[in-house]
């Protein structure tokens, strides 16, 4: 029989860390009852973190939001934080179904560390900083630093997931993703732009189609140098087109049981192109 410990307080969440360091963490579950559905895990304690206040709590500042690691896919779009963070409703929109949005979490999508969660190019894109508790305090780790492999954290033992804090942008930004149907689907490739109007900057992350989560920087510098800042202009379908192959190049992608590595290269270049047309046209959420 599982063990399972409901923590009320990230401080009784680390003492029970600090106690039983290997215990199973459990935010929305929607990944763990997958793997125990399938017979891949086999639990003996858990320790849920539903129920811990601070970890649900988020906030937006001038230059910053900070979102709890239990806040959950629906809050990320029934909240002031779909527009702060368009991109970021962009993609919870597209996990699963409204039980699994309700029940999801940001900080589970971390924690499962897979290049196919679709929350991870927008916090890449969006400079963000993981915030880690545990035995030593706190650090903040960005999500190149954090998310060391395919499903593989340098998470410590005894630390848990406690916030993602990442920049607050005035300009467009988008998340697209393509699969096998129009919903409820795992990314086959995802693309998230966003764009920093004072930096004059065009942002740019993959997901699915490496084994971490890329900045395509060599795109977002070519891109950055053929628009009119002043304007907002400069963006036709021959510059997109062009962006949309630097995108697809800086891609790495894999040949698996859902898609040729042929396909999504091709996929990165036309939802880039796409995305990058959309966050700069009139009437959009993009440069107005």
């Amino acid at each position: 029989m599982t063990n399972v410990i409901v923590a009320r307080s990230v401080d009784e969440a680390l003492a029970t860390l600090s106690e039983a360091p290997d215990i199973t963490i459990l935010a929305g579950g929607t990944d763990l009852m997958v793997e125990i559905n399938r017979g891949l895990r086999q639990l003996n304690s858990v320790i849920a973190l539903a129920q811990v206040p601070e970890l649900h709590r988020w906030s937006i500042g001038e230059d910053r939001l900070m979102i709890g690691a239990g806040v959950t896919y629906t809050t990320m779009l029934n909240t002031k934080l779909a527009q702060a963070a368009p991109a970021l409703a962009q993609a919870a929109r597209t996990v699963g179904s409204p039980p699994i949005r309700n029940a999801g979490t940001l900080g589970g999508n971390l924690g499962t560390a897979s290049p196919a969660g679709d929350t991870l190019p927008v916090l890449a894109a969006l400079n963000a900083s993981i915030v880690l508790d545990g035995p030593s305090g706190e650090r903040c780790l960005s999500l190149e630093e954090f998310m060391v492999g395919v499903k593989r954290t340098c998470l410590a033992p005894g630390e848990l997931i406690k916030a993602v804090e990442m920049d607050h942008l005035s300009g467009g930004q988008e998340y697209l993703k393509i699969g096998p149907r129009n919903a409820m689907v795992i990314s086959m490739a995802g693309v998230a732009l966003a764009v920093d109007r004072k930096a004059k900057q065009v942002r740019c992350a993959l997901g699915a189609v490496a084994a971490n989560i890329p900045r395509a920087s060599e795109a977002e510098a070519w891109v950055g140098e053929r628009i009119n800042w002043d304007s907002g202009t400069g963006v036709d379908s021959v510059l997109a087109q062009e962006f949309g192959q630097r995108m697809a190049a800086e891609s790495s992608p894999i040949d698996d049981h859902r898609s040729t590595a042929a396909y999504r290269r091709h996929a990165v270049g036309v939802l880039a192109a796409r995305a990058l047309q959309r966050v700069f046209s009139e009437g959009t959420n993009g440069y107005v």
